[in-house]
């Protein structure tokens, strides 16, 4: 996984007073600022109506109970766009400032969520185009169009606004830690569609007509605007729990179950955990402790190279025509990483199966292998496909330390990694490397590629375009029409593109 990078921050300005909506006989918190919305009446009902008001005022949004220039969404039921925008002219309300015509559906959701939900395609109300100029805003000239869906964005690895993108992506590993997914994915997508752009953003307009970007997210970036850095962020990386959540998920093999566990032992520290001798730690556990110096500092794209090289030979010596390929950020052109991720096939039927044990054994009478966990194959034909978004794939695999000798490393410039060498580590002539091996058959191997190269993002809205535009089924192993009832071959990445109907994205380019 790519390590967050951390700007530096300082507090901001004194924050507005929050604002407060009255209803008869309350005042709710206002915690969504900038949202105002209406809820028709029409084809409602006034009880149904009232009802909804007040359960949207007790959740923290902003009801209003006549149509005005700050409302700006539009909520009915059982209402098409063209008949609501056909009462707003009969009534004379179009207003200047245009609003989002919603169905119901999405208040519901936001209702059950506790937050604005993204309005996705489904919840939109849709108004033909011969009616909808007189509704709709003008769209800024400059304002190109830009998907919900990372895999239809172009993301290279340069990332002109890194100052917002930081910010968003420590927000969203401090959600993962409380292991809170909405608020997580919120953040990530927003991060990505950042990420994506081809020019810095400089005022708050340049955000018109992007997407996934709700007013949380716009008010943090406003505040970047505004002071240069962000409170809210500055406060996440100085507490306790977070800088103890990212120590304790840097070690090989903790989670965020252990992590949790942990901090509730009182353990905040590396030392904490080397200290505390009655600690229970697996196997995995104890050498990621071990050689924790070596695998927390960067991996440089010419020591991944030599991993390869060396694997890629061990493996040709049995099976000459088996197929070795480095996935992962390295893939996507990477010049550092975290561990080097190899995916392994044979093009001959079958001709892949006793590769990882003869290249563990081989490693093993080398002396290379410090550690590994070999987990064998869990796919099941029968129980496929796969109905989750995030499928976990079922390949062959395993999960390496392996000592690279440095001579065996092409001399490169000395590189300050943010981690502090002790002097045993210096003088060694070798390498503690964090390696994963896949093992996959050779007719899921584009589909096991195209998976293990991608961000998380990218991959999550690959399978997320695929169910919600497509009706079909994608995993690291096939993609599967829904509607058709059948499972599509491919045997390039392209293949899957052409099956999606989306504009082929080189691996350099899905860095969402």
């Amino acid at each position: 996984m790519d390590r967050v990078r951390t700007p530096a921050l300082v507090p901001m300005k004194k924050k507005p007073k929050l604002v407060h909506v009255s209803t008869s006989f309350y005042h709710y918190e206002v915690k969504f600022k900038g949202i105002v919305l209406y809820l028709l009446e029409r084809k409602m009902g006034t009880s149904r109506r009232n009802f909804l008001m007040e359960l949207g005022r007790k959740r923290g949004f902003q009801i209003a109970n006549e149509l005005r220039d700050s409302v700006t969404h539009i909520v009915a039921e059982n209402n098409s766009g063209d008949e609501v925008l056909a009462w707003l002219q009969s009534a004379k309300l179009i207003k200047a400032n245009a609003c989002q015509i919603v169905d119901i559906s999405w208040f519901t959701e936001c209702m059950g969520a506790g937050y604005p939900i993204q309005i996705e395609g489904r919840h939109q109300l849709q108004v033909r185009e011969d009616c909808s100029a007189s509704f709709n805003p003008p769209v800024s000239s400059s304002c190109v169009h830009v998907s919900p869906y990372a895999c239809q964005r172009r993301t290279p690895l340069q990332d002109i606004n890194r100052i917002f993108t930081d910010a968003l992506d420590i927000l969203a590993e401090n959600y993962e830690f409380w292991e809170n997914k909405g608020p997580r994915v919120k953040f990530m997508r927003a991060s990505s569609v950042l990420k994506s752009l081809q020019s810095p953003i400089a005022s708050m307009k340049d955000l018109e007509g992007l997407p996934l970007l709700g007013e949380e997210i716009k008010y943090i970036i406003e505040e970047i605007l505004e002071e240069g850095k962000c409170c809210r962020v500055l406060e996440v990386m100085n507490s306790e729990r977070y800088k103890a959540f990212k120590v304790f998920t840097s070690i090989f093999g903790v989670g965020l179950k252990t992590a949790e566990k942990w901090y509730r032992m009182g353990l905040r520290t590396l030392e904490d955990i080397k200290n505390k001798k009655d600690l229970k730690l697996r196997s995995m556990q104890k050498y990621g402790l071990l050689y924790f110096e070596d695998i927390a500092s960067y991996v440089s794209k010419m020591e991944a190279e030599a991993v390869e090289h060396l694997v890629k030979n061990i493996i040709c010596e049995f099976v000459p025509d088996a197929i070795v390929t480095i996935t992962g950020g390295f893939r996507r052109g990477k010049d550092t990483g975290h561990d080097v991720d190899l995916l392994i096939t044979c093009p001959r039927e079958g001709g892949e199966k006793n590769i990882l044990h003869n290249t563990i054994n081989v490693l093993k009478n080398q002396g290379r292998l410090l550690f590994y966990d070999l987990i064998e194959s869990t796919f099941d034909d029968k129980k496929r496909p796969s109905r989750s978004v995030d499928a976990l794939d079922h390949f062959q695999k395993s999960f390496l330390i392996l000592k690279l000798l440095n001579k065996e490393v092409k001399t490169e410039k000395p590189r300050d990694d943010g981690w502090s060498r002790s002097e045993d580590i210096e003088s060694r002539d070798w390498k503690a490397i964090r390696v994963d091996l896949v093992i996959t058959p050779h007719e899921q191997y584009a589909f096991a590629l195209l998976g293990w190269t991608g961000t998380p993002q990218f991959e999550r809205d690959l399978r997320r375009y695929a169910t919600q535009e497509k009706k079909m089924m994608l995993d690291n192993h096939a993609l599967y029409d829904k509607t058709k009832k059948l499972f599509l071959r491919a045997r390039t990445e392209e293949d899957i593109f052409a099956h999606l109907g989306l504009e082929y994205v080189e691996p350099g380019e899905r860095n969402a």
